[in-house]
């Protein structure tokens, strides 16, 4: 049995690039919408944030000096870019996805409306969330903090290069060892950079655990949500709520 019901699973931009400098490499996205399948497979319910890094990488040159906040928004609309993406690659795998972005396009993909979302998780599709908050100077991890808490998420799973959160930099360091569970209050007394501060202490606030895995590891996704030894639980100190 899953050990949770309805997930919010945080993937960066830059999980899609696979080992190209840069854009969606479509082998690396096929192997991730197969770990979503699995999962989904369980009868879990899935929302996905999404980054944008990958895209807006490659723009960096031309944001350089801009103002932040157009800055911001060009990032927004990569991430939607990449919401398109996966959701048209988890179609092509029969997987019933839906995009929904917290800025207007309505063009291209329908606006983020929470009862609407939470609708569809319920029916069993995969709803993919782009341009973040909608807001600038907000990153995507704060989004998949908020979207998780708006869904009533039972966990964000926020999906990294590295199998959870170390000691210290396990590059740098051969002896640097991974908790696997480890209190908010003891992340934070630690100084660990789990996520940015914002979305942090909007998941403590909201006694909504995180677990940071490797998507890169076959099979790690579904261990997490099994509830098996996969990354690092990040947890309330009064217990999973």
């Amino acid at each position: 049995m899953p050990a949770y019901k309805r997930i919010l699973l945080k993937l960066s931009g830059e999980a899609l690039m696979g080992e190209d400098a840069y854009g969606i490499n479509r082998v690396t996205l096929a192997r991730i919408v197969d770990e979503i399948k699995a999962v989904a497979g369980l009868g879990v319910e899935i929302g996905i944030v999404i980054g944008g890094g990958n895209l807006f990488r490659g723009m960096a040159g031309a944001a350089s000096g801009m103002d932040r906040a157009s800055a911001d928004y060009m990032g927004m609309l990569a991430t939607v870019m990449n919401a398109m993406a996966l959701a048209d690659a988890m179609r092509q795998a029969n997987l019933h996805a839906r995009v929904q972005s917290a800025l207007n396009i309505e063009q291209v993909v329908e606006p983020y409306i929470r009862g609407k979302a939470i609708r569809y998780l319920e029916e069993g599709k995969i709803v993919v969330f782009g341009a973040g908050t909608g807001n600038p100077f907000f990153t995507t991890d704060t989004a998949a903090a908020l979207r998780g808490s708006e869904i009533g998420a039972d966990i964000v799973l926020k999906a990294t290069k590295v199998d959870g959160i170390y000691t210290a930099d396990p590059k740098k360091d051969p002896s640097a060892t991974r908790f696997t569970r480890i209190s908010f209050d003891e992340a934070i007394g630690r100084n660990l950079a789990v996520m940015d501060a914002t979305a942090f202490a909007l998941c403590r606030d909201q006694k909504l655990p995180i677990n940071v895995f490797s998507i890169f590891k076959t099979g790690a996704l579904k261990r997490v949500v099994m509830g098996e030894d996969e990354g690092t639980l990040v947890y309330c100190q009064e217990g999973l709520q």
